[in-house]
């Protein structure tokens, strides 16, 4: 598999020119895939504005100038992903990783206080010892007592990563579309359709209208309202 990636043909979420330079970072294997995730370098330098070039941003996380998840990552090519939190210490911020309208990363700056991340139950597996092991979408696994669905959000405090709360996948609350051409709409859970065959389940969803997605793109984000602050856009 080649190490590199010209920009033209790097992922679409991604908000980077393409006909300014050649060539662009591509992510190592890590939490998040390639289609899912976007290199640290480019969240730094383009989204961010810290740096002007990938030179300068490799000095700054070797510095631990960079926290992901309230851990610092010295990777350029770190992949960060959706919900993942990347705080600056030496300016005093903190960002969440979105995607908008057109399936597009941004960054949304989070209000000064502690931060929580938010994630996705993919799998829950039950060890030797009998505890409970849930295996989350950015690749974390954590131990837990309880009842917990796949699909159901757990909201993870940061860097201890605790849970604090969990939004169970069902009619009624609160989803944000991470995929497809709905990406970035929040929306009540209508119904779940279960599909008897090998294509997903599908979602309907109502916001400013109802539409239909599939599972995989319906990420949990509340009840009534929102369990985290999404900020404002930068």
């Amino acid at each position: 598999m080649s190490r590199h990636q010209k920009r033209i043909a790097s992922p679409r979420s991604w908000p980077i020119a393409r006909k300014n330079h050649t060539w662009v970072a591509k992510s190592n294997p890590g939490p998040h895939s390639a289609k899912g995730g976007i290199p640290l370098v480019v969240v730094v330098r383009d989204l961010l504005g810290l740096v002007d070039n990938s030179r300068e941003a490799k000095r700054v996380l070797h510095e631990g100038g960079v926290l992901v998840d309230g851990k610092a990552r010295k990777d350029l090519k770190f992949p960060v992903g959706i919900f993942d939190v990347i705080s600056v210490p030496a300016l005093d911020k903190k960002y969440r990783l979105l995607q908008d309208a057109k399936g597009r990363f941004n960054l949304h700056e989070l209000e000064k206080g502690e931060a929580r991340k938010l994630c996705r139950i993919e799998n829950k597996t039950t060890l030797k010892s009998g505890k409970l092991q849930l295996n989350l979408n950015d690749g974390t696994n954590i131990l837990a007592e309880g009842d917990y669905g796949t699909r159901s959000s757990v909201i993870l405090s940061i860097p201890d990563k605790e849970i604090a709360d969990v939004i169970e996948f069902k009619e009624g609350n609160l989803a944000m579309v991470v995929g497809g051409s709905h990406s970035g709409e929040v929306g009540t859970i209508k119904e779940i359709n279960v599909v008897k065959s090998s294509r997903p389940n599908r979602v309907i969803i109502s916001g400013k209208e109802d539409f239909e997605t599939t599972i995989d793109h319906v990420f949990m984000i509340g009840r009534d309202k929102p369990a985290i602050k999404l900020g404002a856009e930068i």
